[in-house]
């Protein structure tokens, strides 16, 4: 684990007993994101997350810091606790509200795709768990974090501070008209299945920022699109995944 003052990560531990930053997550109790009993990370979670991240190289994930996040981030505290003893395979999996955690290689995937870089400044449509948003401030980013169901906006809102990780900004929103108030953006990632590309996140990209958003119905392409001037934008399509919906409105 790495600490990074200008991201939404904290060094949380300054004022806990614990001096190394890695034994914030070796030691470190905290309620995990649905159930309300204490869990701990532990040597056997940090070789479950290594087996997962040589997994995700099989498949094609080689961006360090990427890789890096996954190694560091306990998923299986952003899990529902009937799913733990899964928690580190591939796969997506319910936290309620009818959405889902992503498939670890997706969050990699996207994340890949977004190329943050420390202290570029993100928005996030989607927040869910947090799990997303925690590799995102691993990576370094200024975050942005929009939720429309309530129910996981609350939970999220009051977990992630407890891993010591602070978005600057978590926002109970309707994500298919972004956050114009804090434009423009180095990137924007969608982290639902959207019918169509949202105009208002295209006119909040900056020039040479990146949207990465997988757009469709029942399966969704995952679609990457970078702003190359006031009204130019280039366009890229890399394959099919499958994303709860993205719906429009607060809930």
């Amino acid at each position: 684990m790495f600490f990074n003052k200008n991201s939404c990560f904290e060094a949380e531990n300054r004022k806990r007993k614990y001096k190394k930053p890695f034994e914030l997550h070796s030691y470190y109790f905290t309620f995990n994101f649905l159930n309300p009993i204490l869990l701990k990370d532990t040597f056997k979670h940090k070789g479950l997350r290594q087996q997962l991240v040589k997994v995700l190289i099989d498949k094609g994930i080689n961006d360090d810091a990427v890789l890096k996040a996954i190694s560091v981030i306990p998923r299986h505290l952003f899990m529902d606790s009937s799913f733990l003893d899964h928690a580190y395979q591939d796969k997506a999996f319910p936290i309620g509200a009818d959405q889902t955690i992503s498939q670890p290689y997706t969050v990699a995937f996207q994340s890949e795709l977004l190329q943050v870089k420390k202290g570029d400044k993100i928005l996030e449509i989607g927040t869910g768990s947090g799990y997303q948003a925690a590799v995102l401030c691993e990576l370094g980013a200024k975050l942005y974090s929009i939720e429309r169901q309530q129910e996981l906006f609350k939970k999220t809102s009051k977990f992630l501070p407890k891993l010591g990780y602070r978005p600057k900004k978590l926002i109970f929103g309707d994500g298919y008209k972004g956050l114009a108030e804090e434009a423009p953006f180095d990137g924007i990632i969608v982290t639902a299945g959207a019918p169509f590309v949202p105009k208002p996140l295209l006119s909040q990209l900056k020039v040479g920022g990146r949207l990465v958003i997988p757009v469709g119905n029942e399966v969704q392409v995952m679609t990457l699109i970078i702003r190359k001037g006031s009204k130019e934008f280039e366009k890229h399509e890399l394959g099919d995944f499958r994303f709860v919906p993205l719906l429009e409105n607060k809930n």
